[in-house]
């Protein structure tokens, strides 16, 4: 089921994309998606509404360092053998066409494509890996956002990962995916950067999930990045960077001057 958030012309509400192409439509529900869904009859062309960020989290939780060539390029040696925790805020989250916004603060500010993981209505606080997947609701596409000299300069990430608009993520969340061996990619004006796939994490979901919940309490709706395969780079304004993954579809945004 893919679930979106779409402003229409009566306002904004949840739903249900069905079909593809130019056949798809949105069935809108009431209220949010978590738990047993309620639609309220009315239905969309997915052509005439516009798609926004399909939830909006009280946090986002980021892996660093969780593919081993995306390590290697970085000069980072060795994987990290426990998962490296760091936190976008929720202002970072865009969605789907949204513009990326450089801040003229830095000068070299790279793409990052991403699976992310979506937590569903029973949250999550200290579960054990085995019981982890229990905690997910669904997946999404996901750009980490980075303005690389900053991280660089600050010796830590908040700055370089904070700014508003770095934390695209869309089209929808799909809860119902097998993602033991997806295939992660960017494309920078049609260019591809970024090849990866999921079978490639140091660190398994449920591994990620489970870390996560013994450091904080993740709520429904809250999102975990789960890291980024090699090929990251920089951006530029007049650009457009798309994030695709098997079975989720293209995040695209355009990438423009603060």
């Amino acid at each position: 089921m893919r679930i979106v958030r779409f402003a229409h012309p009566q306002g904004m509400s949840f739903g249900v994309a069905e079909g593809t192409d130019a056949a798809a439509t949105v069935a809108q529900i009431d209220g949010h998606p978590f738990g047993e869904l309620a639609y309220t009859g009315q239905r969309w062309a997915l052509a005439d509404v516009r798609l926004l960020s399909p939830i909006l989290p009280s946090k986002v939780v980021c892996v660093g360092k969780n593919y081993a060539e995306h390590v290697a390029e970085m000069g980072g040696g060795a994987p990290p053998e426990q998962p490296l925790l760091f936190l976008k805020p929720s202002t970072a989250v865009i969605g789907p066409g949204d513009p990326i916004r450089l801040p003229a603060v830095s000068r070299q500010i790279d793409h990052e494509a991403e699976l992310a993981v979506v937590i569903g209505i029973r949250g999550a606080r200290e579960v054990p890996a085995e019981q982890a997947m229990a905690s997910v609701f669904g997946y999404t596409c996901a750009n980490d956002v980075t303005a690389r000299d900053l991280q660089k300069a600050d010796g830590q990430w908040t700055r370089a990962k904070g700014f508003d608009s770095f934390c695209p993520i869309g089209p929808w969340i799909e809860t119902d995916l097998d993602i033991a061996d997806l295939g992660v990619r960017c494309e920078v004006d049609g260019q591809l950067r970024q090849n990866g796939r999921t079978s490639q994490l140091v660190h398994s979901v449920a591994t990620l999930i489970s870390y996560a919940s013994h450091v904080m309490t993740l709520l429904p709706g809250d999102l975990l990045l789960t890291g980024t395969p090699a090929g990251v780079g920089p951006i530029t304004a007049g650009q457009t960077v798309s994030v695709s993954i098997d079975g989720l579809g293209t995040l695209a945004n355009p990438v423009v001057a603060a």
